[in-house]
């Protein structure tokens, strides 16, 4: 018996559809033009009398000139990402942003509106406020939306925050209640996201005490330092979680500890975390065990830390979506930059 899979080409192509709403009446697209990978020569033509006939030169001969350009057809000559492309993030189903880009270009103008459903990690909003239009993305996952923004951020420095909206996040404390109440993960990776760090991928197994980390660089040599995050929804708060993220710290040799709250600590857990000395920088000390509350974040407390942007960095280390089972389903959560 022959396996038939064997006996396949290699699949090596997706296919796109386009749609319009009324094909009789006006749409947006724009005919392409993508650059040859050598230029190449070719009769120079021109229209006469309504038909296209060959340009001549003063001698009688044919006139030829170098083309650089070709019109984009239908097959797109795009590579898939590559393990080592400075914009993957692991996340399962992105897609290289050129791809988006090119989309985009194709079926809108500027200022137009680009939605997109199923926004994942967020290439399409990323290409689209690029490309000065306008944006819609939704997604199930507080992780997703996370993940955009400080995309976001990271692409377009930190006033980007100010251009865009997001509906169905947590609010206020009792936002946050609920969201632990209905989904102690989604709740975690949403904590997170407020101070800029990634969750833990739970299908690696045990986190050893992290939910999530963040990086930055504080010094000319370009090393990576680390802060580890831990997220507590629950009321029962006691002086061990201090300590355990303290082993953390030392076991995993973290600059920077930070334990997320739900509920507001008690004064033990604070002098316990007091006891963890400082992260020295050249921008001064900083707590190398802090605790911060829901309630702080929300008001715009942040992580004390070297000042340098989470977004640039905490990008580049791997990222990975968690979907959620369908009982686990939620209302979608919209981020979007319409004028």
């Amino acid at each position: 018996m022959h396996d038939r899979r064997k006996m396949l080409f290699p699949r090596a192509t997706d296919t796109l559809l386009f749609y319009a709403k009324d094909v009789s009446k006006n749409f947006t697209f724009h005919q392409l033009k993508e650059k040859r990978d050598k230029p190449i020569r070719q009769l120079a033509r021109k229209k006469v009398d309504g038909r296209m006939v060959n340009v001549k030169g003063e001698d009688g001969h044919c006139v030829y000139r170098e083309k650089d350009d070709r019109t984009v057809d239908n097959v797109w000559r795009i590579p898939c990402l590559q393990p080592a492309a400075k914009e993957k993030l692991n996340y399962p189903t992105q897609k290289p942003q050129i791809l988006l880009e090119r989309v985009i270009e194709a079926s809108t103008n500027p200022g137009d509106v680009v939605l997109d459903p199923f926004c994942g990690c967020g290439t399409a909003i990323e290409a689209a406020q690029k490309m000065d239009r306008n944006w819609i993305g939704i997604d199930i996952t507080h992780l997703s939306v996370g993940l955009i923004k400080h995309r976001l951020q990271g692409a377009f420095g930190d006033s980007i925050r100010d251009t865009y909206d997001v509906i169905g996040e947590p609010v206020s404390v009792q936002d946050a209640a609920q969201l632990a109440r209905d989904d102690a993960f989604q709740f975690q990776c949403w904590a997170l996201g407020l101070v800029g760090a990634r969750a833990s991928d739970p299908k690696k197994g045990s986190d050893k005490g992290i939910d999530g980390r963040a990086y930055f660089h504080d010094d000319a040599t370009g090393t990576s330092k680390q802060i580890v995050f831990s997220v507590k929804s629950g009321a029962n708060l006691s002086p061990s979680f201090v300590r355990d993220l303290r082993g953390v710290i030392d076991r995993e040799k973290c600059q920077i500890g930070v334990l997320i709250t739900l509920h507001r600590p008690t004064s033990d857990m604070r002098k316990e975390a007091a006891s963890c000395n400082f992260y020295k920088s050249n921008w001064g000390t900083h707590p190398r065990l802090q605790i911060l509350t829901i309630e702080q974040l929300l008001n715009g407390v942040g992580v004390d830390r070297p000042p340098t942007r989470e977004a640039d960095v905490t990008l580049k280390k791997r990222v990975k979506s968690v979907r959620p089972e369908p009982e686990q389903l939620q209302l979608p959560r919209f981020i979007s930059r319409v004028k």
